[in-house]
């Protein structure tokens, strides 16, 4: 699920981050502007992952997968209130899980555990977002607007929205509203073997069966009905409630809702049946179906932030979270992480993250469904599952942009890395790189 869009390099006007709330109010004929000049931010990732419980194989298979994503951010003041910040990146990635969508198109025998090398074993995202911001005289109000685009091999999505911030009580209180809304569509793209079983198609018959032998249940013949429909709205508002409690500690309050709407399945996610006899190619298990989902869900999530700060080296930032859905699903996250300032120019940021779920209620694993239930998924990201991710950074910051590319000034540079792993074997790397410069 990732993207395309290199050419977008310098229309990339954006950067996600406002600047507002650290400006000043007017002062006599004087006001300062909101954001002083243009500044461009370069992001870098390689995320990694492996485990043995791929989705796309029913819950058993490799979930191999390396991605490498490159986004431009570039903010620009329109005038002394008004900011327009544009984003624009890619997302390339491979994946031996999707991979096995058609897992008969490689050169060794199909298997779960074995990347395949046709079209699906790589693709790239693209996404492309601008925001535009207007900050009141005072420098207490702030409005935005935000429109994004994304886009990849089987889905597009096209979204909109925008919060409003009002800052109180001398600028110690910040309360921020914020409102989304998402349109998505999916190209439904079915597991290899099914696809002959759909309404129209040749069934048994097709000429793909003809070439291979079915062991096991050599009747293979699902009744295969495909998904209903192909869009996807997601509804999302959400609320913060900052406050500044003494000169040394600052306190967050948030909270999320979430409804969405439409094709929530994922169409190339195959399920097996405990009561249908198994069928075979090769190594490969052919699949009874593909997961099934309620076309509805909606998400609530609250939580916290606590800041610290301890003295001029030292900062404690911890966060909890609360999350639970009407699919059973309830979740809990708590995380610390402790800036370490060796000097002006210097910070280290190590950090630690503990993740905990339920499992939802239409979830099951490997060959444990029954054709009876009405909605049904082996995918693990619905499972029950402790998580652990441990993560370090350092950052560098250039107060007064000495050092130059060409005719950007270097304000800051960051390197992190996280490690993550679940109890289920699922591990991940995630190496981010970041430079900003100002004009």
């Amino acid at each position: 699920m990732k993207e395309k869009l290199f050419s977008i390099l310098i229309v990339v006007l954006a950067a996600g981050s406002l600047h507002a709330q650290e400006t000043t109010a007017t002062t006599g004929n004087y006001k300062k502007r909101v954001l002083e000049t243009s500044e461009v931010d370069f992001l870098m990732s390689y995320y990694s992952q492996d485990g043995d419980n791929a989705a796309v194989t029913g819950g058993k298979g490799t979930e191999d997968l390396q991605d490498i994503a490159p986004t431009f951010i570039v903010s620009v003041p329109l005038n002394d209130d008004d900011v327009l910040t544009v984003e624009a990146g890619i997302s390339a990635y491979t994946s031996a899980s999707s991979s096995n969508i058609n897992p008969f198109d490689g050169s060794k025998p199909a298997n779960p555990f074995q990347a395949s090398s046709g079209a699906s074993s790589s693709d790239v995202w693209a996404h492309a977002a601008g925001t535009y911001s207007h900050s009141s005289d005072d420098r207490n109000q702030t409005w935005t607007g935000k429109l994004s685009l994304s886009s990849e091999f089987d889905y597009f999505s096209l979204g909109f929205g925008g919060s409003y911030t009002r800052l109180f009580n001398q600028k110690n209180t910040e309360l921020s509203l914020s409102a989304n809304v998402f349109r998505d569509q999916w190209t439904k793209l079915y597991p290899y073997e099914l696809r002959p079983f759909v309404a129209g198609g040749d069934g048994i018959n097709a000429s793909f069966f003809e070439h291979y032998t079915i062991t096991g249940n050599s009747n293979y013949n699902p009744k295969f009905d495909g998904l209903d429909g192909k869009n996807r709205n997601s509804y999302s508002a959400g609320i913060v409630f900052t406050q500044i409690l003494s000169k040394r500690m600052q306190a967050a309050f948030l909270a999320d809702w979430v409804l969405q709407k439409g094709l929530l399945s994922t169409p190339f996610q195959r399920v097996y049946f405990s009561d249908y006899a198994d069928s075979f190619i090769e190594e490969f298990h052919l699949a009874d179906d593909v997961e099934r989902l309620p076309d509805s869900r909606q998400k609530i999530a609250l939580g916290t932030r606590l800041n610290y700060y301890l003295n001029e080296h030292f900062t404690l930032r911890g966060y909890y979270r609360y999350y639970t859905d009407d699919w059973g699903i309830n979740a809990h996250t708590a995380s610390l992480e402790i800036p370490f300032k060796l000097n002006d120019k210097f910070t280290l940021y190590p950090s630690y993250r503990y993740y905990t779920q339920t499992a939802a209620d239409y979830f099951a694993g490997y060959n444990q469904h029954l054709s009876t239930e009405q909605y049904y998924s082996s995918d693990y990201d619905l499972s029950k599952f402790q998580a652990n991710q441990y993560g370090f950074g350092i950052r560098y910051t250039d107060l007064f942009t000495e050092k130059h590319i060409w005719k950007l000034k270097m304000k800051s540079l960051d390197l992190k890395y996280h490690y993550y792993e679940r109890n289920s074997g699922f591990k991940a790397h995630l190496i981010s790189f970041g430079i900003g410069f100002v004009l």
